[in-house]
């Protein structure tokens, strides 16, 4: 009997939880794709780089990431990209990022292409506008970021 029970209970949370997986994917299914796009820019600024929240950041971001500045160039590697965004939450200063305007358009059945502009503050300061563009990739797991270009870095005056 007690293995009946154990069977039982170990199904139902089991169907629980993949209910509860789909409710989610349907949720997230029902925004348009800026609306989802603009959601994770939301989730990987505003908390994983503002807030230097590691762990947002990290399930956010491809480990293939390809990251284009107009300043430094390309860097393909993971590892230089985790540590500038831990000596960047290691400043005795609090380095943040705005979104100013974004625009997201489909590609295909890889992702999602989104563009836009955002600004640089240091200590509430502004002290940066530049442009970007993301390559994000759909997974079964959510979306992460595979190619960025970062570009028309201009100092506030």
């Amino acid at each position: 009997m007690k293995s009946v029970i154990l069977m039982w209970a170990t199904l139902t949370l089991t169907t629980g939880d993949a209910l509860a997986a789909q409710n989610i994917m349907k949720k997230s299914s029902n925004k348009t794709l800026p609306q989802q796009i603009n959601y994770m820019d939301h989730k990987l600024f505003n908390i994983g780089f503002n807030q230097c929240n590691f762990e947002v950041w990290q399930g956010i971001v491809s480990e293939e990431l390809e990251f284009y500045d107009d300043r430094t160039g390309l860097n393909t590697s993971f590892e230089k990209e985790v540590k500038a965004f831990k000596d960047k939450c290691s400043k005795p200063f609090d380095v943040t990022r705005k979104l100013i305007s974004s625009e997201v358009h489909k590609l295909g059945d890889f992702g999602a292409f989104q563009t836009g502009k955002h600004k640089f503050y240091v200590d509430g300061n502004l002290v940066e506008t530049a442009q970007f563009a993301v390559i994000w990739q759909q997974t079964d797991t959510g979306w992460v970021v595979k190619r960025i270009v970062s570009y028309d870095h201009k100092t506030a005056k």
